[in-house]
């Protein structure tokens, strides 16, 4: 079962990517608006999640969906598959023409994560996972490296761009991470991020107050991959406080005992 909504939600997220590499080159046309301060979407968003809620629905009428621009569908029944989705993670990149920006897919059944697909529309890049059968790159299966530390590693996150209140905190652990690694980066795809640790390009990645669409597939293709998955307190309530920490497990204790002496 798992393996036919993986490959659903690929043929979903594939014509979501086909219909935003339309618009990559032509953005100063489309029509901008502000959600909250700094937080952009854009037509292109809303028409990507049209696509995805359209093909996976016609698959799946009965289940439910939890999605970026249109919130949930169908959620009476907490025993349903629901389908958790950012159609184009990585907004305000894609309106200044960065190449850093992605579809997010992820489903929930039985209080589990099932499939994740992130898809890099520019790049082709598609990560895939389903429970108990791996991560996967382009079909080439995905291993974190069980021995990284995190001296000399390279570490993602997101900076705060509308909640300052967790300015200071944040900058504390930046502080701490910055002196005891090779580098942080900060792309501006949460999505792309997780799945980048998934493959080994990054070696960890933390972030306060992202929201579930941004996490859910990228979780579980960290999970498969052989990392962990945790809140910042070292707990299990990511998908609700939005608050994340992963990596291998060597740098994922290191960067929690961090955040716990900062904090």
């Amino acid at each position: 079962m798992n393996a036919a909504m993986l490959n659903t939600a690929v043929r979903a997220a594939r014509n979501a990517g086909n219909l935003i590499k339309r618009y990559v080159d032509r953005t100063d046309l489309l029509k901008v608006s502000q959600k909250q301060p700094n937080d952009f979407v854009t037509e292109v968003d809303k028409l990507s999640e049209q696509e995805i809620i359209g093909t996976l629905s016609e698959a799946y009428p009965d289940h439910a969906f939890y999605a970026e621009e249109s919130g949930q569908h169908n959620t009476g029944d907490e025993d349903r598959p629901m389908w958790i989705i950012d159609p184009l993670d990585g907004t305000t990149n894609f309106i200044h023409g960065i190449p850093q920006f992605a579809i997010s897919i992820g489903m929930q059944a039985a209080g589990h994560l099932q499939v994740g697909v992130i898809y890099d529309p520019v790049h082709d890049e598609l990560f895939t996972a389903t429970r108990g059968d791996g991560a996967k790159l382009n079909n080439r299966r995905l291993r974190i490296n069980p021995d990284t530390r995190l001296q000399g590693s390279l570490i993602a996150t997101g900076f705060p761009y509308y909640q300052y209140h967790y300015l200071d905190h944040y900058l504390a652990i930046l502080r701490e991470v910055i002196t005891k690694t090779s580098g942080v980066r900060r792309p501006g795809s949460a999505a792309l991020d997780l799945a980048y640790t998934a493959a080994g390009r990054f070696d960890g990645f933390w972030e306060f107050n992202l929201q579930a669409w941004d996490i859910a597939a990228g979780t579980l293709l960290i999970q498969e991959a052989g990392g962990i998955v945790t809140d910042t307190d070292g707990g299990h309530d990511y998908l609700k406080t939005g608050n994340m920490l992963c990596g291998p497990p060597r740098v994922h204790q290191e960067l929690l005992d961090i955040i716990r002496t900062v904090t």
